[in-house]
């Protein structure tokens, strides 16, 4: 989808088109691009824009995100809803809240790796990274969330195959290009977890959302094309098919994922230290 800049009713109404569509041609989970409520809108630099923008940030028990619950609850289907966040103490975060086909929230996840060189400084880092377990008529899936940004790092999607997420989600609003579409390949590939990425359409962005399925060989080792779906620029529904029980066999048989890692020698993962020529002045830990 292409959003109505910061006209939150407008991005309300589109967004219900968008799930009611995704409903009708059988989608467990629709899936929104990053921070929806304002179409990823940035902060302007000065005082009253900045305030202004800060004023669009909507609390996740208010009716932005409860119009939405009960959508999932009519539909019957699970809903991503994306949205800048008026957190606890007036703090506002990059946020994605999953809701199951109950108009339950199952799990809300906030952008851990904040793009802290550009309007994102504005925001409160997430404190973590989480799973969930979603109930769907086709039976339960453990499901994570990471944000745009959060893909550059391996270790956030690493971090949730440890919790046992079998699909991640991506709200996205940048440029999906080879190398991004690589990268996104390869979450899914080393940690044996389907994929799904939605972006914003063009000219917002180039659309191009794409899925994984997350298994790169047949049981006789040959190699096989894990893309379920990728967009093309324009707005448009599409749906990834994930087979878990395949997924899950898939698991149990080959060598990626945990069974043959060795964490005692990754302690320079978890150091804050920065060394050149990666120190950054605006870089927050």
């Amino acid at each position: 989808m292409t959003a109505a800049g910061t006209d939150q009713p407008a991005n309300l109404a589109k967004g219900e088109e968008f799930c009611r569509r995704a409903a009708s041609v059988g989608a467990d989970v629709a899936l929104f691009p990053e921070m929806w409520n304002v179409g990823y809108t940035p902060c302007p630099d000065d005082d009253e824009g900045r305030r202004r923008w800060q004023a669009l940030a909507v609390p996740t028990d208010g009716p932005f995100v409860s119009h939405f619950r009960s959508l999932a609850r009519e539909l019957r289907m699970a809903i991503a809803l994306t949205y800048l966040e008026q957190h606890d103490g007036g703090a506002l975060r990059n946020t994605v809240s999953l809701i199951d086909r109950r108009g339950e929230v199952a799990l809300t996840y906030a952008k851990v790796h904040t793009c802290d060189f550009s309007m994102e400084a504005a925001l409160t880092p997430g404190d973590g990274f989480r799973t969930c377990d979603l109930d769907t008529a086709e039976g339960t899936v453990r499901i994570g969330a990471i944000i745009c940004y959060d893909r550059e790092f391996p270790e956030s999607a690493r971090v949730l195959m440890l919790q046992g997420a079998e699909l991640i989600l991506v709200p996205n609003a940048c440029e999906m290009e080879r190398n991004r579409t690589a990268q996104l390949l390869a979450r899914a590939y080393e940690n044996i977890t389907g994929i799904a990425l939605a972006n914003y359409a063009a000219p917002q962005q180039n659309g191009r959302s794409i899925a994984f399925d997350g298994m790169a060989f047949e049981p006789d080792e040959g190699s096989r094309d894990m893309l379920l779906v990728e967009a093309g620029a324009d707005e448009g529904v599409y749906v990834a098919p994930f087979d878990l029980e395949a997924l899950r066999a898939y698991r149990r048989r080959e060598t990626w994922g945990n069974a043959y890692r060795k964490p005692r020698a990754y302690g320079a993962l978890v150091s804050p230290d920065i060394a050149d020529p990666f120190r950054r002045d605006d870089a927050r830990r």
